[in-house]
Formats: structure tokens, sequence, C-alpha cells
């Protein structure tokens, strides 16, 4: 028979096809899965345990020879990657890490918020145990999700968290609190009109205080940038560039209904809270400054003894992780100030949508309330939470 021949199949004529059997099928191998990366930094860091850090490499895999062909070997171990250079100060600034016993700062259920809407009460509780000191006498806090409509404990004050609603306040669901806290990013721009919306919402909010700060977006709100900004065609703001001297100068002023803080505090129903809208630099936004020594200038300016730290952006290994870029990009210096110097019951922040939630060090807990996801849609519920006054028993 010919190696090839005219088949028919129901009277058509098909093309010629070869009856030499088919060359053997080679097997499969797919590519190693794209690498992932960890910040390594300096010893003492109180990052979050490795459960919650995602480890990543760049793991490369050989081959060998083997009568039957090439086969992959097993891949390396996997090798962080060198420090990054926002590190340089790490070594003098961070505290090192608390030993606590059986029994002391558990992570509660809610520590990772996703979807829900619950609010995180935050229960103040004495430490056990003798010997006297800062440690033994230091309060813990206890992480317990309820729902928004549990009735709040007598004795303590419901604070709201909400943060990056970036001029999507229609749709937000907002629960019964006392204190309102927006850590920035409230506008698009900072126009001059999207504050007054912004100002008009917080306006019909029952809340009896409302503490905000601005973020990289308020760009009116940053005299130096501003003034640099005015100065050029600068493409990426043209309806900012455009605004006269005397459309934004004051733009603070048009927020009427809250308390707004730069730098500076304020004392709420017996809590010290301190509010700073600075974050590293990225693409030249609004109270944006390179990171190492010009961040912790400011950071420097925290004063001690503060309830409630509100910031734009987070501190590095908490809530600070971009799936896009496999990095964590918050600022190394925050986290020196805070778990060194500082050591706030509470942090709050935003600024990066996919990291809305909490995690906890064991003594501060860190709150993301971005209310925007990345895709901008204003679904992430506020984040609530009860502390008991300072004083009451």
């Amino acid at each position: 028979m010919a190696a090839s021949q005219s088949v028919r199949q129901a009277g058509r004529p098909l093309l010629p096809c070869s009856l030499t059997p088919p060359p053997p099928r080679l097997p499969l191998f797919f590519p190693p899965p794209p690498p992932l990366l960890r910040h390594r930094v300096s010893a003492g860091l109180r990052l979050p345990p490795s459960s919650s850090v995602c480890r990543i490499s760049a793991p490369q895999q050989s081959t060998e020879k083997t009568p039957g062909g090439r086969r992959f070997l097993p891949f390396p171990p996997l090798r962080p990657p060198p420090s990054p250079e926002n590190t340089a100060l790490t070594t003098t600034t961070v505290r090192p890490a608390r030993s606590s016993g059986p029994g002391s700062w558990i992570r509660g259920k809610g520590s990772f918020l996703r979807g829900k809407s619950q609010n995180i009460s935050l229960r103040g509780e004495e430490e056990g145990g003798g010997g006297g000191g800062e440690e033994s006498e230091a309060q813990k806090q206890r992480v317990e999700p309820i729902p928004y409509d549990a009735p709040k404990p007598a004795g303590h004050t419901r604070f709201v968290c909400v943060s990056d609603t970036h001029s999507r306040t229609d749709g937000i669901h907002m629960p019964y609190g006392d204190v309102l806290l927006h850590t920035g990013d409230f506008t698009e721009l900072g126009l001059p009109s999207e504050v007054k919306k912004f100002n008009d919402w917080l306006g019909s909010l029952p809340y009896e205080y409302k503490v905000v700060i601005a973020g990289n977006h308020e760009l009116t709100f940053d005299k130096d940038f501003m003034s640099e900004l005015v100065k050029q065609d600068y493409y990426r703001f043209p309806s900012v560039s455009k605004l006269q001297p005397e459309d934004f100068d004051n733009v603070q002023s048009l927020l009427t209904n809250c308390i707004y803080l730069q730098d500076s505090e304020v004392m709420v129903k017996g809590f010290r809270i301190y509010g700073t809208p600075w974050t590293p630099w990225f693409n030249g936004w609004g109270f944006n400054l390179p990171r190492g020594q010009s961040l912790l200038d400011k950071w420097n300016q925290i004063p001690e003894d503060i309830d409630i730290l509100m910031t734009h952006g987070p501190p590095l290994g908490f809530r600070d992780w971009v799936p896009k870029e496999l990095q964590r990009v918050g600022c190394v210096e925050l986290l020196n100030t805070v778990q060194r110097r500082v050591r706030p019951k509470l942090h709050v922040y935003g600024g990066i949508h996919e990291g809305y939630g909490l995690m906890t060090d064991g003594y501060t807990t860190f709150i993301n309330s971005s209310t925007c996801t990345v895709s901008f849609q204003p679904t992430n519920p506020p984040i609530v939470f009860d502390l008991p006054n300072p004083g009451s028993s």
C-alpha cells in the first residue's frame, strides 16, 4: 500500500492523508509560576506572622540529561531579594519585638475583613502577671467582630472609619457611631467643587464628631505642590493647574462640617487623635515625600501618648500589599515610629485600596479602612470599633 492514498467518505474525496504513525508526543513542561517578591528588612522589625506575609522569590528551574531526555530538577530553596532602599534607617529606629505569654494578644476572627458588613469591638484589658514595669502595665486589645446593630457597651465611644471615598459617597451605608474618622482621598483631585460636595455629605451624617485628614488626591490642600503646579501646564492635572491661587488658597476653609487635621492633633471625648497626610513618593501626587529622612522628619512631629493615629498611607508590612506590583509599599520609617516611640492604641489609614482590613502587632491595631476597591468601587464597608472611655472603670 502506498504511503498515502485518497480516502473517500460518503462519496466525497478527501485530501491525501499519511498512514505512517505520527511521531511520539513530547511531554509538556509548564513554565514555573511567576516569581513572587518578599521584602527583607533588617532584624528587629515586627512584621506580621509568616502566614500573613506573601513569601515570594524568583526561582530558576534547571534541567539535567537522562537516558530518556531532559528532566526538570527541583526548584532551589527560596531566597529573599536584597533589602529595599527604604530600610536604611531601620537598624537605628526599630523597637525589638515584645514577648507575650499565653492568652495575650490572640488574633480574632475579624482580623481580615472581606466584604461583609461588620464592626470591630476593641476592649481594653489589663495584662496579667506581676513584676510591674511598662510591659506588665500595658493595655492589650481583644479583637471581636460584632454586627453593626450591636448595642454600644456602657462607658465606650464608638468610632466609624472610612477612607478613599473619592467623591463616591452616595451608595455608602454609614452605621451608627459617635466619631467618624476619614483618612484622606475624599476627592479625585481636590477641586473646590469636590470639597464642597464632600462637606455637604459630612453635614448630612449624624456623628457628634467628624475628624478628617487629606490624602495624595487632595492636590489643592498641598500648598507646595500647587505652587509648582500652577507654573507649568502639567498634562496629568489640567483641571487643577488651571485654577487661580484665590481658588485654592483657602480650600481647607470649605470643610465646615468636620475637624480637619494636618500635622496636628485634637482631643475628642478624652481621646488624643493626631492626623498627618504624608505618604512615600508615588508618581508625583500631593503630600508625597521621598522615603527616608524626609518622611522621618514628618513622623518625628507625631507626639507620644497618642491614642489614635491617622495617616493616609500604611506602615510597612501591615495591609500594604499591592498584588499588581508584587510588593509591599508601606513606609518603614512610619512603622518604626509607631512601634518604637508613639505606640498608639489604634493606627487608622487607607491609601492602598487592596489592603482593606485590619491586623495587629500585639500592641497597636492597624486598620486599613479604604472604602473604594482597586477598581474605585465603594464596596468596602466602614470599619467600626468601640474603645473604653479614658478614666472609665
